[in-house]
């Protein structure tokens, strides 16, 4: 009976550099054929975790499998793993098909049989006539495809990617995602897929693992990282929040209530998180989950004053300083009942208790 192993599988993956720890006891699993995301802020210890991974660097402590095979100890060049850099490493001064060939060529492949794969991989990623050109003269897009085919050629279990959309343009990064995804799932093969970019993590991986200070504090798929953040540096890192400080009255089984430092109440129904009576806390809410009305029904209203309208778009944000003094930022469409909104109106927000999630305040 054969067993199934996880294409990639870290435990208590370890490494300190002089007395600093960048990467501390991580320990996840990426099943075959997943697209992974690592994201977290700059310093966080991804990088170095996707360089161990690689082979680039060696683990202080833990262990690294591959399919159930350790890495420890296996150069990069022996590890079933590809990478795809930031700035693509390819080669100017050889044309395309050079290019994506040319990992083959350093493992002794015959001429005819590089031939055959280029072509082949090329088609795949949708430039099936384009292994003559020399890369100046191909787009930003389509040389993220070749960076991305000249990986695949090699049949790689793990395709590493390490921030392949920061050096593109805002336009061209958004197409991207959907291409890369779309290149995933034609492949399917196993994506491990690092960046600070919540938006890229969010639409393309099937998991998420958020990382800070070399940690992992939440591992799941991008629904509930987003709707359920298991920290507060989750709430607050992933997607835009209200902060709202507040002081926890009273637990009544699964409702909190919390009375904000302005004086505002407010029912939250959510894990407590450990939070108690009298506990100082962080309120963390959505801008999409406050809605407006003009008269006070429902619960968690306020009346407020708007005190600014910024267009961006397809939503408008709105600030409203409501009777309490707290700020709260909304996500208001640019049609229907408020799509005229102004400086200086009165109008209710309202939030259903679910939509919230609160924290212990840092130092309580």
């Amino acid at each position: 009976m054969s067993v199934s192993y996880p294409d990639l599988m870290c435990s208590d993956l370890t490494k300190d550099f002089d007395g600093f720890r960048a990467v501390d006891r991580v320990s996840f699993e990426v099943p075959q054929g997943s697209f992974f995301s690592i994201l977290g802020p700059s310093g966080c210890g991804k990088t170095t975790l996707l360089r161990m991974i690689a082979g680039f660097q060696s683990p202080t402590s833990g262990d690294l499998r591959i399919k159930g095979k350790s890495m420890i100890g296996v150069p990069p060049n022996k590890r079933p793993v590809s990478m795809v850099f930031q700035h693509l490493a390819l080669f100017p001064t050889m044309n395309i098909g050079d290019n994506v060939g040319f990992g083959l060529r350093q493992r002794g492949v015959a001429k005819s049989e590089i031939k055959s794969r280029v072509a082949k991989v090329l088609e795949r990623v949708g430039l099936p006539d384009v292994s003559q050109r020399r890369i100046d003269q191909i787009s930003g897009g389509q040389k993220q495809r070749v960076a991305i085919a000249r990986c695949m050629v090699l049949e790689p279990d793990v395709l590493l990617l390490d921030e392949p959309l920061g050096a593109l343009d805002l336009k061209l990064r958004e197409h991207m995602k959907v291409e890369l995804k779309s290149l995933q799932s034609a492949f399917n093969t196993t994506f491990v897929y690092i960046t600070h970019d919540q938006s890229e993590a969010l639409v393309m991986s099937d998991n998420i693992a958020v990382m800070n200070n070399g940690r992992f504090e939440q591992i799941g798929t991008p629904h509930d990282v987003y709707h359920a953040p298991s920290t507060a540096f989750v709430a607050g890192f992933v997607g835009d929040a209200n902060v709202i400080n507040a002081r926890v009255s009273a637990v009544n089984g699964a409702m909190l209530i919390l009375t904000s430092n302005a004086g505002t109440e407010m029912k939250i129904e959510a894990p407590a998180n450990g939070l108690s009576v009298g506990q100082r806390a962080q309120v963390f809410l959505r801008p999409e989950a406050i809605e407006l009305g003009a008269a006070a029904d429902g619960v968690n209203v306020s009346s407020g004053e708007v005190a600014s309208v910024l267009f961006n778009g397809a939503n408008s944000s709105v600030t409203v300083q409501d009777q309490s003094g707290d700020l709260l930022k909304v996500a208001l469409p640019q049609t229907g009942r408020f799509a005229n909104l102004r400086k200086g109106d009165i109008v209710f927000t309202r939030w259903d208790p679910k939509q919230a999630r609160c924290y212990p305040a840092p130092g309580a």
